[in-house]
């Protein structure tokens, strides 16, 4: 007969386990997904997010105001040092605009915007960029495909500045097709070097590209910059991504009529911004029209993701990229993205598209889209999580709260629907309402994801089934 010690002891010992059978149980409920996403709360997290979030973004986003007074310009020659002299004169004084006068001028390098400064491009007003690199230099700090480094001028820059815009009904161009274009075939070697430089961190005043490189600049880039708006004027010829604000804040672009450049030519790439409107564009480029991004690799971590970005009222037309996309440089991770009453027209390959690899890390959720009419596409939507450039590391993004509304595609000749997570991160809660792909070969493809909901969504003919 055991002693009341030992009993004691025993049940002490069977307490203790219990206890900890029935942690490692709780814990292991917390750490699988619950498959509680139903219709309801999709739609109440939709209305929330449409009907506060929303508005709540809306009312954040500020455009800059400038004294009034005003610096013409006239005079054709020296015409690019005579727009930075008075520019950086007027901003020093305090500000205001610098009125460009209808004609054709010549830009021999950069125009480098300052604080409370509005550059106003006169009807009438073209502004032809030199197609000569070397007009470009000094190098001044960029972020190329999401990696900084010191590289060749973007064709409009500011860096550090407050209270800034670009408007009037003028014309700039970049003239890409007479030099630029030639570095697509050259950039590899560069390119293989910038990305191993942002992944050993090598400090910024070691990454030199410039001369000897073919790295290409962005059009418009204002890094760290608040206060922007870019309104009214028309751009083509962009040597790379064309209207390129980095780490910038309380950002408005409207009005725009973007044309194509060569190739990398991206519309408009907001990267580690936050609180940004873009609405009743024009796009028309080879590749993405709108691409959301937040750095690349360990090269992005550091940085604040980009959030609250509103996409309205807008047409995009591309060759060979995205409509909409977020990525693939994204790696400090993007949230809240509102898109609604746009049009894709065109023969693009992506009516939506997310992607990533296992090299970037971070996240994308809480995305909304909706009323948007797209003609024919070579893909419908698609998430991709292995995009191309992965060199073998294990940081997996992390896909969560994706909510489409009110969709119609003419036609997607190759894919229609596809959701391709990882074992090792699936991608969760994505939900399609009322969401029709008229011609498609293929139905949808969905794997390594949870959660995935359809609501009166059909390919073809064919009504998809809710839960997938």
């Amino acid at each position: 007969m055991k002693s009341s010690k030992s009993i004691s002891q025993y049940s002490s010992r069977v307490k203790t386990i219990i206890g900890i059978v029935l942690m490692l149980f709780s814990l292991a409920c917390n750490m699988q997904p619950k498959d509680d996403f139903t219709k309801e709360k999709a739609q109440h997290t939709i209305t929330e997010a449409w009907s506060t979030t929303y508005p709540r973004i809306l009312e954040t986003i500020q455009t800059p105001t400038f004294r009034d007074t005003t610096v013409v310009i006239k005079d054709t020659a020296d015409f690019r040092n005579n727009i930075n002299k008075a520019i950086s004169q007027l901003s020093e004084d305090g500000g205001g605009t610098i009125k460009v006068s209808p004609g054709r001028y010549h830009v021999k390098g950069s125009i480098f915007l300052a604080s409370n400064i509005r550059l106003y491009l006169e009807n009438g007003v073209e502004l032809w960029f030199s197609p000569h690199p070397s007009d470009y230099l000094p190098v001044v700090k960029s972020r190329w495909e999401g990696t900084f480094l010191m590289n060749y001028s973007p064709l409009i820059y500011a860096l550090d500045a407050e209270n800034i815009a670009i408007t009037g009904k003028g014309l700039i161009n970049g003239q890409a097709e007479k030099k630029w274009h030639e570095w697509k075939q050259k950039q590899d070697e560069d390119k293989k070097l910038l990305r191993q430089m942002g992944n050993d961190k090598i400090p910024l005043e070691e990454r030199v590209f410039g001369e000897g490189h073919y790295l290409r600049p962005s059009t418009i880039e204002f890094i760290n910059c608040k206060n922007i708006l870019l309104e009214d004027f028309s751009v083509k010829g962009s040597p790379f991504w064309t209207i390129h604000p980095v780490l910038s804040e309380n950002v408005t672009i409207r009005s725009l009529n973007i044309g194509a450049g060569t190739t990398n030519d991206d519309g408009i790439d907001p990267e580690s911004c936050k609180n940004v409107l873009i609405e009743n564009c024009i796009i028309h480029t080879h590749d993405d029209c709108v691409a959301i991004k937040a750095g690349r690799d360990q090269d992005g971590w550091p940085y604040p993701p980009t959030e609250s970005v509103i996409v309205r009222n807008s047409t995009f037309n591309t060759e060979v990229g995205s409509g909409f996309c977020i990525g693939s440089e994204m790696s400090a991770g993007v949230r809240n993205v509102f898109v609604e009453n746009c049009e894709l027209i065109g023969s693009g390959k992506h009516a939506f598209q997310f992607k990533s690899n296992p090299d970037r890390g971070g996240f994308i959720k809480n995305v909304f889209i909706r009323n948007i009419d797209v003609g024919t596409v070579k893909y419908g939507f698609e998430f991709t999580t292995d995009y191309k450039g992965w060199r073998g590391n294990e940081y997996f993004t992390k896909y969560q709260d994706f909510y489409f509304q009110d969709i119609r595609i003419e036609e997607a000749t190759d894919k229609s629907i596809v959701v391709k997570g990882r074992p090792e991160e699936p991608i969760r809660k994505v939900y399609f309402e009322n969401c029709f792909i008229d011609q498609s070969p293929q139905s949808e493809v969905v794997s390594e994801a949870s959660q995935i909901l359809f609501e009166n969504t059909k390919i073809n003919t064919n009504i998809l089934p809710t839960n997938n």
